[in-house]
């Protein structure tokens, strides 16, 4: 299915673009905030993804109970597609379901997370269902293992600003502007310049 303009619908429907404008309900927000979390470099990238809607149509990171779908069936509980689930990582210990925390990263406010899920998951597990190996050589696994915090938190983003970027990154409405209207476009993703494999 294609939207008004010839462009197919975003994944799951509809893109999901998680920056609050109101200037109001950002302060209510940030009023029932208990606690300020310092974002990892890959936390930040994973809130950013989320506020541009480059996860749609995720609206925070997942619970429990999505992790898991994802990391054995590669599909959420609605039966959409993930090839790794989408979480955040802690390792603070007082953190509890149902608060809000202010989520900073390099003396920006990013967003604030409405925790709905915590738990402790076992990692090799998660590391053999995703990467099919639980050898310290893959470097996701050590990832897992050695980056990754003890907790992983779900819920809710509520997002306020983007990270300040010593590089330009397109977001998923400016890059589908950009699109041709009625024609299929391939998109090929890397987590590195592209290098002589990839040619």
């Amino acid at each position: 299915k294609r939207d008004s303009k010839g462009l197919i619908h975003a994944y799951g429907g509809e893109l999901k673009e998680l920056i609050i404008k109101d200037e109001e309900l950002k302060s209510k927000i940030l009023s029932e905030v208990s606690y300020k979390h310092e974002c990892s470099d890959r936390n930040a990238c994973d809130v950013e993804l989320l506020m541009v809607g480059g996860f749609s149509p995720l609206e925070g990171f997942m619970d429990k109970k999505e992790y898991e779908s994802v990391i054995k069936s590669n599909r959420n509980t609605k039966g959409l597609l993930f090839g790794l689930p989408i979480v955040f990582d802690t390792n603070n210990e007082s953190l509890k379901v149902g608060e809000k925390i202010l989520l900073t990263y390099k003396k920006q406010k990013l967003a604030v997370l409405e925790i709905s899920s915590k738990w402790e998951p076992d990692k090799s597990i998660e590391a053999k269902f995703c990467y099919g190996t639980n050898s310290m050589d893959h470097p996701a696994v050590k990832m897992i293992f050695h980056e990754r915090g003890r907790y992983y938190l779900g819920g809710k983003i509520y997002g306020f600003e983007l990270p300040n970027r010593d590089f330009p990154c397109k977001t998923p409405r400016e890059v589908r502007a950009l699109l041709p209207a009625n024609f299929d476009v391939v998109a090929f993703q890397c987590r590195n310049p592209i290098h002589r494999a990839h040619y």
